[in-house]
């Protein structure tokens, strides 16, 4: 070989090896696992060592938010946008309540091919990009609530979509078994280049399902068959515990732990209890006491659970594991929101969304590293009714210690008696971190500083801030319907 070739054939390895040191990114997001649900987070009920022994490797942080819903979650995550911006804050397929006080703002029931997600950018600075599981971002041809359609993959950003698994997602351990294999084969296949992977789990939304050896093993414990703390909802925690294990016995045999972040999230708060949506939707609409249906699992201290702008919807469990780079052990309380992954993740990649791309979020590069972010409000616009979690139209700010919600037209209380009219809740989480009394009347200074912080944010982002509904109807105002009215816009 002569001296200029071998130049040239350093050099190539040189940039190779350069890329292929670029850290992968391994991204789990369930679905409704509360806050409460791992033990360093205070489960006593369920032992999760793999977790455990994520959090007790890097980071766990105890102040991470999401939407308080599916969909809006995941469109938050992959575009770095709040949902104010993508009008995608309400659950597809389309349902509302239409003669309600306050008029629903028209809301997106599809993520578009154009817009842009954070994958689509990672594919373009080189990387290898896959997803498997849970996708609840579009209806039809590319997919749907169970996953992105292989064929369609590419429109969102992803080299490779897993197909949905056999049977239904509500049966047998919820395909969390079935999701982690397809994770762990990508992983082999591509463990020579930079990658990320989306494995995107079923486990613990409703219909709640586990392997009935598992199953068995709880009701033998004496959880009982049904409601609080039933059997099955323990047994799915223990086994999507077991599939972290999996995951991390694979990273450690490909010896990729060094230069792979590791980042566990929960898509919203659990469900500590649902109310009865039947007199919304089979009923009239005229119900104004709303009826516990079913529990699952507490997530005290924090106040109530999945669908609510309260600390037990929008606060989640959040772990971080990146060798050499995250500290072992590290907790962290600084506050930060879904849609902070997307900047954080393209910042470690080296790549960089379109530039008049805007993103939400905070890069957490310097947090994940020991250092710091500068503190910021974190924003909700919930402007929606879902009286199975007993939401009305409302939205969020938290700065610091302090949070309101702005409650645009009515609203419930926590004994589930509907109050008619626009009120502020304001509440200090340092020492009411369960959200129990309001401080809106001791500090109403503070709570119309809040207030107008919150709206000019609004603004900012062409937020519609919801008022009086022109086609209230008090006969049906909280009657809830898939059937949409010809009076309401049609958004694709």
């Amino acid at each position: 070989m002569t001296f200029l070739r071998l130049i040239l054939a350093l050099a190539g390895l040189a940039t190779a090896t350069g890329a292929e040191q670029r850290p992968n990114v391994l991204f789990i997001l369930t679905d409704d696992q509360g806050y409460t649900t791992l033990s360093s987070y205070g489960n006593t009920l369920v032992p999760t060592p793999h977790l455990d022994r994520l959090a007790a490797a890097g980071a766990r942080f105890t102040d991470a938010y999401v939407m308080p819903q599916c969909t809006p979650t995941r469109a938050a995550f992959l575009t770095g946008q709040h949902t104010a911006r993508t009008r995608l804050w309400h659950v597809i397929p389309w349902y509302g309540t239409p003669w309600a006080p306050v008029r629903e703002p028209a809301y997106a029931e599809l993520l578009p091919r154009d817009t842009f997600t954070f994958p689509k950018a990672l594919r373009a600075a080189g990387y290898v990009t896959g997803m498997a599981g849970k996708w609840h971002l579009t209806n039809g041809a590319d997919g749907n609530y169970v996953a992105l359609k292989p064929e369609a993959a590419r429109h969102y950003g992803f080299d490779f979509s897993a197909p949905p698994g056999p049977g239904s997602q509500n049966e047998g351990d919820k395909h969390v078994d079935y999701l982690t294999d397809h994770a762990i084969a990508f992983m082999r296949q591509h463990r020579a280049h930079p990658w990320f992977f989306y494995l995107a789990h079923h486990t613990l939304h409703g219909k709640v399902s586990a392997p009935v050896a598992l199953v068995e093993k709880y009701r033998a414990r004496g959880a009982p068959a049904t409601g609080l703390h039933n059997a099955t909802y323990l047994a799915a925690i223990e086994h999507l515990d077991h599939s972290i294990g999996r995951l991390l016995a694979a990273i450690d045999e490909l010896h990729l732990a060094e230069r792979t972040l590791i980042v566990f999230l929960s898509d919203n708060g659990g469900i500590y209890q649902a109310y009865d949506v039947k007199p919304f939707t089979e009923g009239p609409g005229t119900a104004t006491q709303l009826a516990v249906a079913t529990e699952e699992f507490r997530n005290a201290p924090l106040r109530a659970g999945k669908g609510s702008p309260y600390e037990g919807g929008i606060r989640v469990p959040c772990l971080a594991r990146w060798p050499g780079v995250i500290a072992p052990g590290t907790v962290s309380a600084f506050p930060i929101h879904v849609v902070d992954w997307a900047p954080t993740i393209l910042a470690l990649a080296g790549a960089a969304p379109p530039s008049a791309q805007t993103l939400d979020g905070t890069d957490l590069l310097p947090l994940l590293r020991g250092g710091a972010v500068p503190a910021h409000p974190l924003y909700w616009h919930l402007p929606l009714y879902d009286l199975r979690w007993g939401a009305t139209p409302c939205a969020v700010i938290r700065d610091g210690d302090w949070k309101l919600i702005d409650y645009f037209g009515d609203s419930f209380d926590a004994a589930g008696r509907y109050r008619a009219g626009a009120r502020v809740e304001l509440f200090n989480l340092r020492s009411d971190l369960g959200e129990t009394t309001d401080l809106a009347a001791r500090e109403p200074a503070r709570a119309r500083q809040l207030q107008s912080q919150l709206r000019r944010w609004l603004g900012t982002v062409g937020a519609e801030i919801p008022g009086a509904n022109p086609h209230h109807d008090p006969a049906r105002a909280l009657k809830e319907t898939r059937v949409k009215p010809s009076h309401l816009t049609v958004v694709p």
